[in-house]
């Protein structure tokens, strides 16, 4: 791996404002981003709908970013941070694969630079005060059950779902149902990714909705609750984007990990705003397939002050519309053209999404060595009559 100062350099940055966590990443305070006249032109990748096969989104992404170094462009990727529960779990890592990775990737999908403690520290901090409000009746109208701020674990707990908290005596109390969700799934996770400042991000942390006072109409807020001073202070370094590299040393900015499913699904709009400075193409990525990350990519990023995109990518894999088109998983690996084009009705809504934005749309097969000559045809005569750049 490349030094993390010479990474910079290529970049424009200057090295001595970085913060390095050793030789191989550094965060990037915010005063340190460059603001030029000539922006990089971003480029989205998404997916089909995901399948157990996996497409291979993150995988496509480093590879376009190695391939466009690799004609003499300047790339920048821009990525979210896996979380420690699918790390750990059936998907595994999210820095990439094969010989287009995200190095240092046992560091990135592990610890990193500790974003994700610090968030989590943050969410449950709030849970904490709110308890401790409740218990105190500080608030007029406020008791334990209109609480709706659970906790959180970066560990996939099924254990901690659902509990009881309180118990033990007066003491401990309020006694009440609640329980812990995924790190990724925390409304700090995703407020992170959408600030743009610092005092964005207080008034966003503020405006958090904590729970409902008796009548169920007059909502509670992190600010009543006075934890805003304290979630600052714990994310005053989180807020930063991660600097790191490809396993081919192109710039690569990893930063926040919210969900699709449960949230937006990207890395932070800092991140994104960073690379545009810092390059000729930004490659970033939208969670989940083209019907739920890529509509939330322009729904709630773009239009959140994310910059826009010039190109989306659509990531597809013969596999995964075999999978479509009614295959279990267990027989991908056997030729089957009629499921490929039975399937291809998903790669055709994808498009037909990335279309309804107003973007051209390049469709990437990922290939595995049992795809065959003719359903890779199948998959290439699809995407063309469906409008594919």
């Amino acid at each position: 791996m490349r030094k993390i100062d010479d990474i910079a350099i290529d970049m424009g940055l200057d090295p001595g404002k970085l913060e390095p966590y050793g030789l191989d990443k550094a965060k990037v305070p915010l005063d340190a981003f460059p603001n030029g006249d000539d922006k990089a032109k971003l480029i989205v990748i998404t997916a089909i709908t995901p399948t157990p096969a996996g497409e291979g989104k993150s995988t496509t992404a480093v590879g376009l970013v190695q391939g466009l170094a690799k004609i003499g462009k300047k790339p920048v990727l821009t990525i979210r941070q896996p979380s420690l529960g699918p790390v750990f779990g059936h998907k595994g890592g999210g820095t990439g694969g094969g010989k287009s990775t995200v190095e240092p990737a046992v560091d990135v999908n592990l610890h990193f630079t500790g974003d994700f403690h610090a968030i989590e520290s943050a969410h449950n901090l709030l849970a904490a005060m709110v308890d401790n409000a409740v218990f105190r009746n500080s608030i007029e109208g406020f008791d334990a059950s209109g609480v709706t701020w659970r906790r959180v674990t970066d560990a996939e707990d099924r254990g901690l779902r659902t509990i009881m908290t309180g118990g033990g005596g007066r003491l401990n109390g309020p006694v009440r149902e609640t329980g812990f969700d995924i790190n990724a799934a925390s409304e700090i996770m995703a407020i992170c990714s959408l600030a743009e400042s610092y005092s964005d991000l207080r008034d966003r942390i503020g405006d958090i909705v904590v729970g409902w006072k008796r009548d169920r109409k007059t909502p509670v807020t992190a600010r009543e609750i006075n934890a805003v001073g304290s979630i600052m202070a714990l994310l005053r370094d989180a807020i930063k984007p991660n600097l790191v590299q490809t396993s081919e040393g192109q710039p690569a900015i990893v930063h926040m990990g919210p969900f699709g499913n449960i949230a937006h699904g990207c890395s932070s709009i800092l991140a994104d705003k960073l690379a545009i400075n810092c390059g000729d193409y930004v490659v970033t990525e939208a969670g989940f397939g083209a019907d739920l990350g890529f509509e939330k990519f322009m729904d709630i990023k773009v239009r959140q002050g994310g910059p826009e995109p010039s190109l989306a990518v659509i990531v597809t894999t013969i596999r995964g519309l075999k999978w479509h088109g009614g295959v279990t998983i267990n027989d991908m690996d056997s030729p089957n053209p009629e499921a490929v084009r039975k399937g291809s009705e998903n790669l055709k809504n994808a498009l037909r999404i990335v279309n309804m934005y107003g973007l051209q749309a390049v469709v990437a097969i990922n290939r595995f060595p049992t795809d065959s000559k003719d359903e890779i045809t199948i998959v290439k005569e699809v995407a063309k009559s469906a409008g594919a750049f």
